[in-house]
């Protein structure tokens, strides 16, 4: 989009340059394929390689305007499936907290009680060689109001994930294509890890402008107040968490690239760590992803340790053997004690390879 300028980590040229050097797949069917099976099966278009999907398109209404959203995600398992859409039960935990609008539906169409302003111009400009990301400075190009959060509920006990995509102001930084007539929207989305296979998941919320910014999505400070900081208990918390390498191995071609300075550069998508997904009978997935940040100590890069990290496990392995810290939050124990960075990033996974 003309107004804003695009995260260099997603530039086409770094995306196969990356594609190349990890093998990820080539475009896929409206099924899948690639390698890669839908979790969000409602989902069309899905293609590797331009690192996009189509979704359906929905229009509600604020104040009696219109309004454009998705929905990804859906507490009750029935109704998810109904939907095509991610079952995510740990939603439910946010019931009754300011990370959950209290929407309406007359007539099947919701009226949302907060908005985003999509009139923003989105900063992106990285911080020196080796701070790329910590030193950079950074300005969302969406901006959620006081009451605005992609979490809507409109009554029953059932909580959706619909992220705000489009209204009078403007559009979504990760749109590729909009195609209100038709009821179809196709969004950028960003690859990472799970237990070693890959992952296909969208950027569409935080709550932190830094993350919003970076990810090109809305900036949302009401999800902080989801319960759960440092947890993945499937009876209390709503998140689960993200691991994003601040500081991971560098260069394009290099197979053991990762990390949020390596996207700064231009290399490729950050490849990121996701810590649970959809379709696993557990209920620990949850979009609502809390943020872990990885950092490789000094020592460990010193000592030629620094390496791609590709699950949960990893992380754990290596915060125990001192190579690596994390952020400020209370220790989360499924991660073998690694701390939370404490804010959200609302980044529902499409598809799992």
């Amino acid at each position: 989009m003309p107004r804003s300028r695009r995260l260099p980590a997603i530039a086409a040229g770094g995306v196969l340059a990356l594609a190349a050097a990890v093998g990820f797949a080539g475009p896929a069917a409206a099924s899948g394929g690639g390698g890669f099976t839908l979790q969000i099966t409602s989902a069309t278009g899905l293609n590797p390689t331009t690192e996009s999907v189509t979704l359906p398109l929905l229009q509600g209404t604020h104040n009696g305007q219109a309004v454009y959203y998705v929905v990804t995600d859906d507490s009750d398992q029935a109704d998810a499936a109904r939907r095509g859409v991610n079952w995510a039960p740990k939603l439910a935990h946010a019931l009754g907290t300011a990370a959950v609008q209290n929407a309406s539906a007359p007539g099947g169409v919701v009226e949302f009680p907060g908005i985003v302003d999509f009139s923003p111009t989105r900063s992106v400009t990285p911080g020196p060689a080796g701070n790329e990301f910590g030193g950079g400075t950074y300005a969302p190009g969406a901006v959620g109001d006081a009451t605005y959060s992609p979490l809507i509920t409109t009554g029953g006990g059932i909580v959706f994930e619909a992220s705000q995509i489009a209204d009078n102001s403007g559009q979504h930084d990760s749109i590729v294509s909009i195609d209100k007539p038709n009821h179809k929207v196709t969004l950028k989305t960003f690859f990472g890890f799970w237990n070693g296979h890959r992952t296909i998941y969208l950027h569409l919320d935080a709550s932190s402008p830094v993350v919003a910014a970076a990810e090109a999505s809305n900036f949302a400070p009401n999800l902080d107040a989801a319960p759960g900081l440092g947890s993945n208990d499937v009876n209390t918390s709503a998140r689960s968490a993200i691991l994003p390498i601040v500081n991971g191995p560098v260069g394009a071609t290099n197979p053991q690239r990762q990390g949020l300075n390596s996207a700064l550069r231009g290399e490729g998508d950050p490849l990121n760590i996701n810590q649970d997904i959809p379709g696993q009978g557990n209920g620990r997935y949850s979009p609502a992803w809390d943020v872990h940040p990885v950092f490789w100590t000094q020592a460990a890069i010193d000592a030629g340790q620094r390496r791609q990290l590709v699950s949960g496990s990893d992380v754990a392995s290596a915060f125990g053997n001192g190579q690596i810290t994390g952020g400020t939050g209370p220790a989360n124990p499924s991660l073998g004690g690694f701390p939370a960075g404490g804010f959200i990033s609302n980044c529902p996974i499409v598809a799992v390879g």
